[in-house]
């Protein structure tokens, strides 16, 4: 099963030539969910071939410009080409509002309809419940309301152990059964156990995205375990008290939450324009967390 991020951009509030505005794209067993939209979203989805109207919903986890102004864009463009299917959106108050005043004195009409479904928890909380995942929000510190959110795989069916099928005349619905745990029950009444049937099911993936928030190590229990966690770091040690200010993260206290989580893998992103070479943010986090990575605009990494 896919289960994959494209970054669509790792800048901060002020994109450059080569970082765009806080976008990304999970492609989770086929389902497309667009998190955040800063502007020029829907550009870098064309520039990386993806299917605008493939998005089944967005995530909002704020609405600070760098990650919500692309969002009226990317909508009007799904009209314009043609789109029909609803479309469900998860922002916090005032997402809504702002989109309907925008499209009103603009004078568009959408030919789909959008669900706007209004982010506001004080602790984790279950926003989406799919065949083969689930989506948990969770509250963050930051100067406006802000929501990181948790994508876990469902537990995958067992696996059928090799020549089972052929060795006990298995037929489709009894392979469907014995995936699902059941024993087998042969035509002459003879029960086989599941446990000699089947291999154990992997471990469910998980992907975290938490951006923008301050340092708060209560996030390290929510990721637990995660096996990638993409985490802002929009400064390094030096700016420590312009992040505390900000309500940001420098790359080392990312690397700290990451390490107390005991998370697989660490993502960086959300850099500031400040920074041409994210090196030194990048061995700064290592120095903590070493399996971290940095984010690049178009670079896709697999869960």
């Amino acid at each position: 099963m896919e289960f994959n991020i494209l970054v669509l951009g790792s800048g901060a509030a002020t994109p450059t030539y080569t970082r765009h505005c806080s976008s990304q794209l999970v492609n989770i067993c086929g389902s497309h969910i667009l998190i955040d939209c800063g502007e020029y979203t829907q550009n870098q989805l064309r520039k990386y071939h993806q299917k605008i109207q493939g998005i089944k919903m967005v995530l909002i986890s704020h609405l600070h410009g760098d990650h919500f102004f692309g969002l009226p864009g990317l909508l009007s463009t799904m009209h314009l080409l043609g789109r029909t299917e609803p479309l469900t959106v998860f922002a916090p108050k005032g997402a809504r509002e702002a989109i309907e005043l925008l499209f009103s004195v603009s004078g568009t009409v959408l030919r789909y309809p959008i669900e706007f479904k209004e982010l506001d928890c004080s602790e984790p909380t279950l926003i989406v419940q799919e065949r083969f995942y689930h989506i948990t929000a969770f509250p963050m510190q930051h100067s406006l309301p802000c929501y990181g959110f948790l994508i876990v795989e469902e537990t995958p069916l067992l696996n059928l152990k090799p020549q089972a099928r052929l060795l006990y005349n298995m037929t489709n619905d009894d392979c469907v059964r014995v995936k699902n745990g059941e024993d087998l029950v042969q035509e002459d009444g003879t029960v086989v156990p599941n446990s000699l049937l089947t291999l154990p099911p992997r471990q469910p993936r998980s992907y975290a995205y938490c951006c923008d928030t301050a340092f708060d190590e209560s996030l390290s229990s929510i990721v637990s375990g995660a096996n990638l966690l993409c985490m802002e770091s929009t400064f390094d040690e030096a700016f420590k008290t312009m992040a505390e200010e900000r309500f940001h993260c420098t790359a080392s206290q990312a690397a700290t939450i990451a390490k107390q989580a005991g998370v697989k893998l660490l993502m960086l992103t959300h850099f500031s324009a400040r920074y041409r070479d994210i090196g030194p943010l990048l061995a700064e986090a290592k120095a903590v967390f070493p399996d971290t990575i940095a984010a690049e605009d178009g670079a896709t990494f697999c869960v």
